[in-house]
């Protein structure tokens, strides 16, 4: 079951190495401690805290292995070596809407590093798949929940 390669910059890798150490050295003995305590209890059968924690255990093991896979396959992009002259992965882009005048800014990054809070979309997205390759200057048509909508590049830097 692999996901593939997974582009990310050194801060985003170091994040999930962090993310994973955690969840390995925290949350999975907490979770062992839990279902040993609801084991003290008596009768499994019935017990609904041994359940809810062997379920909390399934969840994080599976999220474990889901991380390490991508920590596995993760490739660290050289900033040095992106381009401005076409959008791509790491670049922050500044677009108008054509329709409303409107000025947003985003950074394309890998999924794992999305964050729409930090205006950080991931390269998966309609928005970003709209504009990887595209140039400043370019209108690009894109397909979002509403509709297509129609946007400029107006900047493309890192």
């Amino acid at each position: 079951m692999s996901e593939g390669i997974s582009y990310l910059t050194e801060e985003g890798l170091n994040k999930l190495k962090d993310e994973l150490d955690r969840m390995i050295n925290v949350d999975r003995p907490n979770i062992s401690k839990q279902i040993a305590e609801a084991r003290d209890k008596g009768d499994l059968s019935e017990n609904a805290e041994y359940d809810a924690a062997k379920e909390a255990q399934g969840l994080l093991e599976m999220r474990i292995s889901k991380l390490q896979e991508t920590v596995r396959n993760a490739r660290i992009i050289d900033v040095s070596r992106i381009s401005t002259n076409t959008v791509q992965i790491l670049n922050k882009v500044k677009l108008k809407n054509i329709k409303t005048d409107t000025l947003m800014e985003y950074t394309v990054v890998s999924e794992s590093e999305a964050n729409l809070k930090e205006k950080k979309i991931s390269v998966n997205t309609p928005i970003a798949q709209g504009l990887l390759g595209k140039k400043v200057g370019d209108i690009v048509d894109i397909k979002v929940p509403n509709g297509i909508v129609s946007f400029e590049i107006i900047e493309i830097s890192i």
